[in-house]
């Protein structure tokens, strides 16, 4: 099953807010660059 962009951009978001771990965060934030949707400038740390 494919997220779509909105649904990935939450996930993201609430992945980010729940402190779960790094590795499925950084997974969220690779196919959100794969996509073209905007990173938070201030989450590039991960």
């Amino acid at each position: 099953m494919k997220l779509s962009d909105q649904q990935l951009l939450e996930a993201y978001d609430q992945a980010l807010k729940l402190e779960l771990e790094d590795d499925f965060i950084s997974v969220l934030k690779e196919e959100m660059i794969k996509r073209n949707l905007e990173v938070d400038k201030d989450i590039e740390s991960y």
